[in-house]
C-alpha cells in the first residue's frame, strides 16, 4: 500500500497510496448521513400530510412527489453524471436539499404547513436523491479498486437501508412527536454534514478523465467490457439513447431491470400506504410507526453484514432469489393482518432481501458496464426500477380508495410472486454472470 506504484489485479497501474479504503469510508459515511435525512423526510412528509387532514389519495400524493422524479428526470440525471465531476455534483444536490428544507422550516415555525408545500419540498428532495444516488453509485469504480468493490457496495447498500428505513424513520418518529420543526431541522443538519464529508474524498471523478480515460484513482478505459469503442454521441438525447440501448441489448441486465421494476413498484406501494394503514388501521402512534419501519433497516443491516458470506455459501442466484420472496412477504402480511408484530417481521424480510439484491446487482452492473457509461446506464436502469415506485404509490392509493388497503397490499404481493419464475429462467440462461 505504501509502494509508489503497483499493478492492480485487472492489469491497470496506479500511483501513490491506495485511497480505496479511505474513499470507501467516505462514500459509506456520505450515504449514511444523506439517507438518514432522506429517511426522516420520507417518514415525516406523508405523516404531516395525514395530520393536515389529507385523504388517502392526498397522503399518497405527497409520497408520490418524493419518488416521482425517478420517472421524470432519471435519464437526464444520468447524462449529467457522465458529463461533470461527480463529487462536485454531489455537493450541488446537497445544496438543493438544504434549500428545500428552508421553506418547510419556516412554515413549521409559523404553523402553516400545507399539502402543496409538503409535496413541493418532497419533489425537490426527490430530484436531489435521483442525481445523488446515480452519482454516488457511479463514483465507486473510480474511487475503489476492484477487490474492494463488493465490500463498498455492501456497506453503501447497508447504509442506504439502515439509515433510510431504520434510523431515519425511527428518529423521525421521535422528532415528529416533539414537533415538525425538530424533524425538519435535524434533516437540514444531516444534509449539511454530508456536504462536509465529501471534502475527504480522494481522486478525480469526472467520467473519461484520469488513467485510461476512465477517471479517478481506479479509472477504466473508454471502451466497454467487450472491447467496443465508446460512442462519440455528444447530444443529451444521443447519450440518453446510448444508455437505454446498452441496457436493452444486455440480456441479463435487461431481465434484472424488469424484475426490479416490479419489486420497486411493490416497495413504492408499501411505503406510500403504510403511513395511513399504520395510523388508522393499526392504531400506531408516530413513535410506534417509526419503530415499525425500523424493522426494514434491521433487515437491511443484517443483509449488509452477511451478504458476502451468504454469497459464498449459497451463490449469487439464490441470494438474489431470496429478495423476491422477502418483498412478496412484506406486501402479503399487511394484506392478511393488522398485527404490528407480523407486519414488522415481514418488513424485516423485505429489508433483508432488498439489501441482498442491491449489493449483488450493483456488482454485476459494475462488472458489465464501462465507467464512462455508468451514469447513463444506472439512470436508465433506475428509471425503470425506481420510476416504478411512484407508479406503485399512485396505483396503491387508487386501489385503497376503491377496494381498501388490504386488497391493495394483496395486489402487489401477487405481482412480486410472479417475478420468481422469470428470475429463475434468466438466472439459468446466464448462470456464469451470476456467480
Amino acid at each position: 500500500m505504501a509502494d509508489m506504484s503497483a499493478v492492480l489485479e485487472d492489469g491497470r497501474v496506479r500511483t501513490g497510496r491506495d485511497p480505496g479504503r479511505r474513499n470507501t469510508a467516505v462514500l459509506v459515511a456520505f450515504t449514511a448521513v444523506t439517507n438518514l435525512g432522506d429517511g426522516v423526510v420520507k417518514m415525516a412528509l406523508p405523516l404531516l400530510a395525514a395530520r393536515a387532514g389529507g385523504s388517502p389519495g392526498q397522503v399518497t400524493g405527497v409520497a408520490l412527489a418524493i419518488s416521482l422524479p425517478w420517472l421524470l428526470v432519471a435519464l437526464h440525471a444520468g447524462v449529467l453524471v457522465d458529463r461533470v465531476d461527480r463529487r462536485r455534483l454531489l455537493w450541488v444536490v446537497n445544496v438543493l436539499r438544504l434549500a428545500a428544507m428552508v421553506p418547510l422550516l419556516a412554515a413549521a415555525a409559523s404553523g402553516r404547513l400545507s399539502l402543496g408545500l409538503l409535496a413541493a419540498a418532497g419533489a425537490a428532495v426527490g430530484v436531489a436523491d435521483v442525481v445523488a444516488s446515480t452519482a454516488a453509485s457511479a463514483l465507486v469504480p473510480a474511487a475503489v479498486p476492484p477487490a474492494g468493490r463488493d465490500r463498498a457496495n455492501a456497506w453503501m447498500a447497508g447504509a442506504e437501508t439502515v439509515f433510510s428505513e431504520f434510523a431515519g424513520p425511527f428518529v423521525g418518529g421521535l422528532l415528529i412527536a416533539l414537533g415538525a420543526g425538530y424533524a425538519l431541522g435535524a434533516t437540514w443538519a444531516a444534509y449539511a454534514a454530508a456536504a462536509l464529508v465529501l471534502l475527504l474524498l480522494v481522486g478525480r471523478f469526472r467520467a473519461g478523465a484520469g488513467a485510461g480515460a476512465g477517471g479517478g484513482a481506479y479509472g477504466v478505459g473508454g471502451t466497454d467490457r467487450g472491447g467496443a469503442p465508446a460512442s462519440p454521441a455528444t447530444t443529451v438525447n444521443g447519450q440518453i439513447a446510448e444508455g437505454l440501448r446498452y441496457l436493452w441489448r444486455h440480456r441479463l441486465l435487461r431481465s434484472l431491470s424488469l424484475i426490479l421494476t416490479v419489486l420497486s413498484g411493490t416497495w413504492g406501494a408499501w411505503l406510500a400506504l403504510i403511513p395511513l394503514y399504520a395510523t388508522r388501521d393499526m392504531g400506531l402512534t408516530p413513535g410506534e410507526y417509526g419503530a415499525l419501519l425500523s424493522a426494514l433497516g434491521i433487515g437491511g443491516l443484517l443483509g449488509a453484514v452477511t451478504v458476502t458470506r451468504l454469497g459464498r455459501l449459497l451463490g449469487r442466484r439464490r441470494v438474489m432469489l431470496a429478495d423476491l420472496f422477502g418483498t412478496a412477504a412484506m406486501a402479503a402480511v399487511p394484506a392478511l393482518t393488522a398485527d404490528a408484530r407480523a407486519v414488522a417481521a415481514a418488513a424485516f424480510l423485505g429489508g433483508l432481501g432488498g439489501t441482498l439484491w442491491t449489493v449483488n446487482s450493483r456488482t454485476v452492473i459494475q462488472r458489465a458496464v464501462p465507467d464512462a457509461m455508468l451514469g447513463r446506464f444506472s439512470s436508465a436502469n433506475r428509471m425503470f426500477a425506481w420510476g416504478a415506485m411512484p407508479l406503485g404509490a399512485g396505483l396503491v392509493g387508487l386501489l385503497a380508495e376503491l377496494a381498501g388497503p388490504r386488497a391493495a397490499f394483496g395486489f402487489f404481493a401477487v405481482a412480486s410472486v410472479l417475478t420468481v419464475p422469470f428470475f429463475l429462467r434468466a438466472a439459468a440462461r446466464d448462470a456464469d454472470a451470476l456467480r
